[in-house]
């Protein structure tokens, strides 16, 4: 293993702070940090203040890890994302989130889920902040806070057709939104030093999805990756010849196998709001005694793409308590990963889930009964970051193989389903397809 002790550090930033982590060679890791930052949510806005989030939350995050002299740096984060910038690469404007009204085309057209969106974030900056000095990602910015030019990565910059059509911006795209080519990133390669800042060096950032993947142990026929973080994430290998809806993105991996990527609402955002809203758990829990959430509090991303969704409850009785709704909120999450899986034609072998859901032990084993398959929960919360600094490893020539960060996937702990839920579960869940159509 070529030099395993040398550090790398993966940045991410996430929906409501900024993770940073310093790991060795063999996957250790040996310092943490988080910042904290707020997330403006809405039915219609999903945006950071991208001062703090995207500029001062990375370098303060990087920092605080102390005297690690790290050998290479890499950010990643949401996609699409984007804001105005001045010569100073300072924030002009908020940070713009996918699933951000401001993205949004009148008409879609069979348009996959994040397809488009980033055009529009252009054609709105650009209105708002015509002579900026540039509009870049939340990678973007962030890479230049800590030293580097403003670049995006081309993985990063694949999401944002059409404004990037086979590798490089399209002109007439840039056109149409009032953009100039100097005013966006120049696109690098992936996994390529773009700057030596004091003997670190840096790239041009990744996708916070790719990486929860490189770091979740996802290698076997039958696994399928459920990201629970504030978006719900469900990724799946295909099985030879099969199709998914236009709203499902499928793509080749490496060895040509197409790999499905499906995205909900009903993730933390949902669960966080119901936490909030919903008193504390007491007593025990029955299972014929649950009653069934549509968790679309900002709308729908796959397979709807519909803004104007709602949540609603369904069958609430007076018998039902806490413990009922919160149970029926965590099953929730579950339906909809059944049902996006059921439009990928996958019958999943186990579950593999990574992101802060996984420390929820309700949500977990919800996962579990409402998929009918064991749920493998990371103990680790911060994948994202730690597959970041995997690809800073890749950056600073320490590896050469995206396949091996599989020797850094993190502990798990198995969820069983249970069959004395079994029966309920799929009633409700026949319920749930009725209420969602």
């Amino acid at each position: 293993m070529p030099n395993a002790a040398a550090v790398t550090v993966g940045i991410d930033i996430g929906t409501t702070s900024v993770k940073a982590v310093a790991v060795d060679g063999q996957g250790q890791v040996v310092a943490r940090t988080r910042v904290a930052h707020q997330l403006e949510a809405s039915a219609d806005r999903l945006r950071h203040d991208a001062d703090k989030a995207w500029r001062r939350g990375p370098r303060r995050a990087l920092a605080a890890l102390g005297d690690v002299q790290p050998r290479a740096v890499s950010v990643t984060g949401m996609v699409p994302s984007m804001t105005a910038v001045d010569r100073r690469g300072r924030p002009l404007t908020a940070g713009l989130l996918y699933g951000d009204a401001a993205g949004r085309r009148a008409e879609r057209g069979g348009l996959p889920d994040l397809v488009g969106d980033a055009q529009e974030f252009l054609r709105a900056l650009a209105r708002e902040v015509p002579d900026a000095a540039g509009y870049w990602s939340a990678q973007t910015t962030a890479t230049v806070a800590l030293g580097g030019p403003p670049v995006i990565a081309a993985d990063v910059a694949q999401v944002l057709w059409p404004l990037v059509q086979g590798g490089q911006w399209d002109q007439a795209t840039l056109d149409d939104c009032k953009a100039a080519a100097e005013q966006v990133p120049q696109i690098v390669a992936n996994r390529t030093p773009v700057a030596d800042v004091g003997g670190t060096l840096l790239d041009g950032g990744a996708i916070d999805v790719m990486c929860e993947r490189l770091a979740s142990g996802v290698a076997d026929e039958g696994d399928v990756l459920v990201i629970c973080g504030s978006t719900l994430v469900v990724m799946a290998r295909l099985r030879p010849g099969a199709t998914t809806p236009p709203s499902i993105l499928a793509y080749p991996d490496a060895g040509g196998a197409m790999t499905a990527t499906a995205a909900s609402n009903a993730g933390g955002l949902f669960l966080n709001w119901v936490d909030r809203t919903v008193a504390k758990p007491r007593g025990a829990l029955d299972p014929e005694q649950v009653p069934v959430w549509v968790p679309y509090i900002r709308g729908e991303r796959t397979p709807w793409n519909d803004p104007q969704r709602r949540a609603a409850m369904s069958d609430i009785h007076l018998g039902h308590d806490a413990a009922a709704v919160r149970r029926a909120a965590h099953e929730a999450t579950g339906f909809v990963t059944r049902h996006l899986l059921e439009l990928m034609d996958v019958s999943p072998r186990r579950i593999v889930a990574v992101g802060g859901g996984t420390q929820v032990d309700g949500w977990m084993q919800a996962l579990a009964d409402c998929v009918s398959a064991p749920v493998d929960a990371a103990t680790e919360p911060d994948t994202a970051a730690i597959g970041a600094a995997f690809l800073a490893r890749m950056t600073a020539g320490l590896e050469t193989d995206l396949s091996d960060a599989a020797r850094w996937a993190r502990p798990t702990r198995r969820f069983e389903p249970e069959p004395d839920w079994a029966a309920a579960v799929n009633h409700r869940y026949g319920r749930f397809r009725e209420l969602v159509g």
